[in-house]
């Protein structure tokens, strides 16, 4: 940590201030972060983009390292992909890139129209089958990733998954008027738990 000396009001003494320790790449690498292959589709690369994010925030990652450290994780197919587009613009201005233009690279690359498309469509037509919440949660959770832009609002999320809810628990779920997909899913699964237990008990 660095420390800074500032005087310490109402006393004249000074004290130090910590700010926070630059992230190195042994930082980066111990919190395990995911590799890319190219060849995972959509449902992998979203994955990968959200573990990336979710360590560079933990370890305070610097704009420069997040680009530098990311890409050092592309293997096979994506690695072949990254070293041609390094050689064509050079080193020195890609490294000076932000994460940000790398994710769009990236997701243009990785991510054909087509096969966002079938991930939009089965987003929209998403229905519960059968009495198999915890499947349900988990794909409509996994499409709201990835189509996110889609429904980027959180109560046109919550509206698209009260409506692929059974009639069993649909009203019970819609009249309680959930603010977020955390309160949408917990009494989704609350009033489900209800209405197995009472069949059970029939």
């Amino acid at each position: 940590m660095n420390g800074d000396n500032i005087n310490d009001s109402g006393t004249g003494r000074r004290r130090k201030m910590t700010t926070p320790r630059e992230c190195t790449y042994i930082d980066f690498l111990k919190c395990q972060p995911m590799s890319f292959q190219g060849i995972e589709g959509v449902v992998g690369l979203t994955r990968w983009l959200e573990k990336m994010e979710y360590v560079f925030q933990i370890n305070n990652c610097t704009v420069t390292c997040q680009f530098k450290f990311s890409s050092c994780t592309l293997q096979g197919r994506a690695l072949t992909w990254w070293n041609s587009h390094m050689r064509a613009v050079g080193q020195d201005v890609t490294y000076a890139m932000p994460w940000a233009a790398l994710k769009r690279m990236i997701t243009g690359k990785y991510c054909p129209r087509g096969e966002i498309q079938k991930l939009e469509s089965e987003y929209w037509n998403l229905r519960l089958k059968g009495l198999d919440l915890l499947n349900y949660n988990h794909r409509f959770q996994e499409l709201a990733l990835m189509c996110e832009r889609m429904f980027p609002e959180e109560a046109t999320k919550v509206e698209r998954y009260i409506s692929g809810l059974p009639d069993m628990i649909h009203g019970s779920v819609k009249a309680s008027k959930p603010q977020s997909m955390p309160k949408a899913i917990e009494f989704a699964t609350e009033m489900m738990d209800k209405k197995m237990l009472i069949h059970v008990e029939r």
